[in-house]
Order: C-alpha cells, then structure tokens, then sequence
C-alpha cells in the first residue's frame, strides 16, 4: 500500500516524503514544478510531472500503485499574491481539490492527510490560537484552505471520507539533504539567510511600532521536520479521529528582530538591515498552540528553539546558496 504525496517537490512536502521513506513507507509524488524542485524528490519515491487537476494523470496513479492514503501538499500558498489573484487561489486550492477528492472515492481512497493553513483564523482575538478560535480569514489563500477544509467535512458526512487537517504559520528550518529554496522567496528566515550570505544588500524590517516588547511583530516558527512529523502521525490517528483539526504552533513567538540576532549569532555574520512601513493587514502576533496535537497524537517537537531551527537552515543554505538551481559554469 502506498502514500501519494501531492506538492511532494515542494518544501514541506518533500521532507514529509523524506520522512516517510525513512519510516519504510511506499511513496508516490505528484508535482506540476511550479514552485517544487525535481531534484528534492529522493530517489526511492516514484515521481510524475503533472497537476492535480488532471484527472486522467491521477487516474492512472491510482491504477499504478495502491494508494491507501494522500497526504496533500499541493497549494497556491503566497498570502500577498493571493490578494491580487484570488482566482488562481481558488481554482488551484478548492477546484483543482476537488478533482482529487473525486478521484480517491472513485478508486476507493477514503483517507486524506490535509496540510492546512493557520491564516484561515484571520485577525487573532487572542493567542496562543487554539482549535477553538473563530475562522475568519483576511485573505483569499487562507479562505481557500478554510472552504477546503469545509468540503472534508462534508465528505466525511457524505462518504465516509477519513482526513486530518493540520493549520500552522511559518515552516522553516531543513533537513541534511532537503531545505527551503522557494523560486520567489517571500519568507523571513530564508531572506535574512541570503542577506546573510551576501546575496542580497539588505534586509527590511516592515514595521517598528508593534505592540510587542522590541517593536517589531511576532510570528510563530515551526521547523519543517516537526511539521512532516504532526502529518505522519495523523496516518494513524485517523480511523480513531476520522475529522480531526490540529493547529501547529510553538505557542509563544518570535519577533523579527529576535530572529536577525539569532541568524547574525548562528553565521558570524553581519546583516545589513532597515526598517520599512507594515504590511497592510499585519497583525502584532501570529501564534498558534499545539497542545491538542500534543495530547492526542503524542506530538513532541524535536526542534524546539529558534536556534535549533535557523541552525539547520543555515547548514543547508550555507552548503546549498542557491538551493536547488546549479550555479552557471
């Protein structure tokens, strides 16, 4: 029985592959390349080139392998694009999941591993935000995740359909071999790394006056290796807790500033940095707790300081500067 990991170029999702052919797991990956990378799949997984929304390309999966269970990566996930282009956002993240969901009740899947998003809580009211915080997002990347998540309850009210649906921040960090090489990079951590590594001039910093004890905002950091472990653990929370809602957090935050000193501490290096006007929509903390998945799946963060996390980082980055592009020779 295998896994299909859709998304399983990207990011996360291909440390959550990683991950599960280390635990022996049978691993198929569907990619379109869009923002994954062919070289972080490993080896041992078997790899199709195609989109989620090709119903014939996921047909033929399914007839190729028996997959027991879909852990489902694949995402348009760039808040501020999605302001701009709530189209794509929708078609990509609801449409396109529905042909999925389509395809497994057709050839008998009943079980999804939903990786979700915390931004579909909005504005918070308070934080840590825990699984009981009202739903209501200020964007349309973290209102496609919502409506998806909806569609999974009805589905599991229809159809039987078994899903686990995990609602996280910011993932960071890497593993050994695989690490955070985005084709548009718009995260904190990995710009302050390339600033660092004297790819960019410099960094900024947007916005100086939060309600927050040095000014700046303070966002929730998850190393990335955590995360893939919450998502295989829901592999066998789920005939136990067939409509299950996690959030992914580390419960206390991190602001920008403390992140710049804690790159400068881990790379010897120095950060060129300005401050700059907020975002529009910012909120002063963005934290999420996790103490729901703590009790029912027994998940423990083997990475639990901000240091741990931006060390692995700077590893990866430091041996891998342009990621998963080879340098011109």
């Amino acid at each position: 029985m295998a896994i299909l990991v859709t998304g399983g170029a990207g990011y996360i999702g291909s440390i959550c592959v990683e991950e599960l052919i280390r635990l022996d797991h049978e691993v198929v990956v569907v990619d379109n390349l869009q923002e994954g990378h062919r070289e972080a799949v490993l080896p041992e997984a078997a790899f199709y080139l195609g989109d989620i929304g090709d119903r014939f390309l996921l047909d033929r999966i399914f007839h190729d392998f028996q997959i027991e269970t879909v852990m489902h990566f694949a995402a348009e996930a760039t808040v501020e694009f999605s302001m701009k282009h709530p189209q794509l956002f929708f078609e990509t993240n609801v449409a396109k999941g529905l042909v999925l969901l389509d395809v497994m009740k057709e050839n008998g899947c009943s079980r999804i591993i939903f990786s979700s998003t915390a931004a579909l809580f909005g504005n918070p009211l308070y934080v840590p935000i825990d699984e009981n915080h009202p739903v209501n997002p200020i964007n349309a990347y973290g209102e496609s995740k919502l409506m998806f998540e909806k569609i999974l309850d009805w589905y599991n009210y229809a159809y039987g359909l078994q899903f686990n649906s995990f609602r996280y921040f910011n993932a960071a960090g890497a593993s050994e071999l695989l690490g955070e090489a985005h084709k548009k990079e718009s995260h904190l951590i990995p710009i302050i790394l390339s600033t660092a590594l004297g790819q960019r001039d410099k960094f900024y910093i947007f916005g100086s006056d939060y309600q927050t004890k040095d000014g700046t905002c303070v966002r929730d950091y998850l190393h990335v290796i955590d995360i893939a472990q919450a998502h295989i653990l829901g592999l066998d929370n789920l005939e136990k807790r067939p409509k299950a809602k996690y959030n992914l957090g580390n419960g206390v935050g991190f602001t920008n500033l403390e992140v710049l000193q804690t790159v400068k501490k881990i790379s010897g290096k120095t950060i060129s940095y300005e401050y700059t006007g907020r975002r529009e929509g910012d909120p002063d903390r963005l934290v999420a707790s996790s103490q729901l998945a703590k009790d029912e799946l027994g998940w423990k963060p083997r990475f639990e300081t901000l240091e741990s996390i931006i060390r692995s980082a700077w590893e990866w980055h430091s041996k891998y500067p342009d990621g998963y592009t080879p340098r011109d020779q």
